[in-house]
């Protein structure tokens, strides 16, 4: 379990290394101004939710049929290999063939949730699906700032300094980490169920599943919408600059990443899974509505806590989700749900981008927090779906020692 959480503590290091990088690198390689720039940033993004949405039931289906372990190394391989284009790309067709890599083999996440769920027992899954949450936080928190200081030395320092971390991973993975899928466990790989609408079909053949999975979209949904429009929402009403926007996704970053840590166990153990996912979702409602109704700057930190209650909802609704679906077909469903994601990667932030200007102008409804609005309407909706799952009961069954593949 320690290297899992390593994998998805470097994927997300990495990443956040990147993120405050690539805008800089784009704007130098199209010899462009920074709006031009900003433009090739966004379809670079859209290159990689399209390509994960196709990739992701394909590397699901394999993870069944072959194991967890190889898959985990295949997608960290792939990464690697995005960054060491991204580091020596001279030229933009450089970054778009890195990013169709990682995007087709962008399986960390998926993969480590099915070994997660084939190691553990299904009371104590939630707990450890928060690690997943806590690693990202983590990750994000720390990579923007690491990343700031190595860009500040060279450009392309960040990605040489995040392809080593993932080939350190990589190499540490090949000789420590156990495969968690026996044999007797494995699927054969099924070409129907190998693309998006084959995956998804899964969440369409049991009940709980399609409205479990029906929210979690939501949820993804609202996040890439809010996050396309925050900088500009933020700036449009209180002037705020990065040094403000800096401050608040860290403040966001560490409260998210303490409650899932310290309170995931607890809140599942109170409220059950359907009782914390409902109140993570509300807590995200009501979260969004306050920055949407803002009327001064102190508002959207006093929403920051909310926001972070919220978090405990994707452990919660996770284990759920792996209760629900077959246990030999974990690394299916958890292709669709990556799937999902990546189809939410396009059309929220375009969504949330278009709602935002349509407020936003000189015009009598002018109503810069509309998006957020729109998304606390949502995910309020998205908490009575989860509230209208019953508690899952999954078969009694004991967690597997992981067996070396």
């Amino acid at each position: 379990m320690g290297f899992i959480f390593a994998v998805l503590v470097i994927d997300s290091i990495g990443f956040g290394l990147i993120a405050p990088i690539l805008p800089d690198l784009v704007e130098k390689l199209s010899a462009t101004p920074a709006s031009h720039a900003a433009l090739w940033v966004g379809v670079l993004s859209m290159t990689f939710a399209a390509t994960q949405f196709f990739a992701a039931p394909v590397l699901g289906q394999l993870s069944d049929r072959f194991g967890r372990r190889r898959l985990i190394l295949v997608s960290l391989a792939g990464s690697a290999a995005n960054y060491l284009l991204l580091a020596f790309a001279p030229n933009l067709l450089w970054l778009f063939v890195g990013r169709l890599i990682a995007g087709a083999t962008a399986g960390n996440v998926s993969a480590a949730s099915a070994y997660i769920a084939d190691i553990t027992p299904p009371e104590r899954r939630a707990q450890r699906f928060g690690l997943i949450g806590a690693a990202f936080g983590l990750g994000f928190t720390t990579g923007p700032v690491i990343g700031g200081f190595l860009g500040a030395i060279d450009l392309r320092l960040p990605f040489l300094v995040s392809a080593g971390l993932v080939a350190v991973n990589v190499v540490y993975g090949i000789f420590v980490l156990p495969e968690s899928l026996p044999p007797e466990r494995r699927r054969p790989f099924r070409l129907r169920e190998a693309t998006p609408l084959g995956a998804m079909r899964l969440l369409t053949t049991v009940p709980r599943l399609w409205r479990l999975a029906a929210a979690w979209s939501v949820r993804w949904f609202g996040l890439g919408a809010i996050q396309a429009v925050f900088v500009l929402y933020a700036s449009l009403r209180f002037g705020w600059g990065p040094r403000e926007n800096g401050i608040f996704f860290a403040c966001t970053g560490i409260a998210s990443t303490l409650v899932q840590f310290g309170l995931v166990r607890r809140a599942v153990t109170l409220l059950g899974e359907r009782g914390a996912a409902f109140v993570g979702f509300a807590c995200n409602a009501a979260a969004y509505m306050i920055f949407g109704v803002a009327p001064t700057a102190s508002w959207l930190f006093a929403g920051v806590g909310l926001m972070a209650l919220g978090s405990i909802a994707n452990p919660a609704i996770r284990s759920m989700l792996s209760r629900a679906a077959p246990a030999d077909q974990q690394g299916r469903m958890n292709g669709a749900l990556s799937s999902i994601e990546g189809l939410t990667a396009i059309v929220a932030p375009l969504t949330g981008a278009v709602v935002f200007e349509a407020f936003s102008g000189v015009l009598p409804w002018r109503f810069p927090g509309a998006p957020f609005v729109m998304v606390a309407v949502m995910l309020a909706g998205a908490a009575m779906l989860v509230w209208s799952v019953k508690p899952v009961q999954a078969a009694p069954e004991i967690a597997p020692s992981p067996a070396r593949n």
